[in-house]
């Protein structure tokens, strides 16, 4: 069943009301017609199972067969804190992520990082992961659209991840596997965790040290050294295994 999200207010009683680039997509490429049944989420946590009643070019209008809080996204969010890799990496990563249950990602400049953004490129760049989110979060029945942060810092990422309840960071030189078992078991009674994730190449080992400094937990992955595009969605899929209920 088709899935699309929408804006609170545009839940109206028992009618939704579809506007922009989705009806286009409704009514030319799905070739949707009234009585058609769609999937609805506000992107608050609450889903709907709704029937087209009429269109029109510039908004489909939906009736409200049945409503219920989504049941999807896990308790605890989960962050990742990607070094930027080169090419398009990141689009896979993003697409991903979203899929394993990510609640936000935070692209990050770290010193290893080769790829260079300017203003203009930033802009187009951020614009086309955000679809990338939206479009992964409706194939996967997500009940939240997860947001793309603006390219931050090394510095500045440790700053914004030191307001969650814990952070790892996947390190090869970390402790054994029993020890990793042990902090990724121990994340049940956080309501938030950070995952930071090297560029091609991984962090500076000043860097690692920086993280430590601020409380977040070094963590292997096992034996052998994985690609950035391999490695958070590793700890996504451990996390999201351990996590769900």
């Amino acid at each position: 069943m088709p899935r699309f999200f929408v804006q609170p207010e545009q839940v109206d009683g028992d009618a939704i009301t579809i506007t922009g680039g989705d009806v286009n997509h409704i009514k030319n490429v799905l070739r949707m017609i009234s009585g058609d049944e769609l999937s609805i989420s506000d992107g608050c946590g609450r889903d709907y199972f709704c029937r087209i009643q009429s269109m029109n070019r510039e908004s489909v209008t939906l009736h409200i067969e049945n409503s219920w809080d989504s049941y999807v996204e896990l308790d605890t969010k989960l962050y990742l804190f990607q070094g930027l890799p080169k090419g398009d990496k990141m689009e896979l990563i993003l697409q991903k992520a979203v899929e394993l249950g990510v609640y936000e990602v935070v692209p990050v400049v770290t010193a290893r990082t080769i790829v260079k953004l300017d203003d203009k490129k930033e802009a187009k760049k951020l614009a086309r992961w955000q679809q990338i989110s939206e479009s992964a979060a409706k194939q996967s029945g997500r009940a939240i659209i997860p947001k793309i942060q603006p390219p931050m810092a090394f510095k500045e990422a440790l700053a914004y991840a030191g307001a969650l309840d814990c952070n790892l960071i996947p390190y090869e030189r970390a402790k054994g596997m029993e020890a990793a078992r042990a902090a990724i078991h121990g994340m049940h009674d956080k309501k938030s965790v950070g995952i930071f994730i090297g560029p091609e190449g991984g962090f500076e080992e000043s860097e690692v040290e920086a993280a430590k400094a601020i409380g977040v937990t070094p963590i292997t992955l096992g034996r052998r050294i994985l690609r950035t595009e391999t490695a958070g969605l590793a700890v996504l899929s451990i996390l999201m295994f351990e996590l769900d209920k």
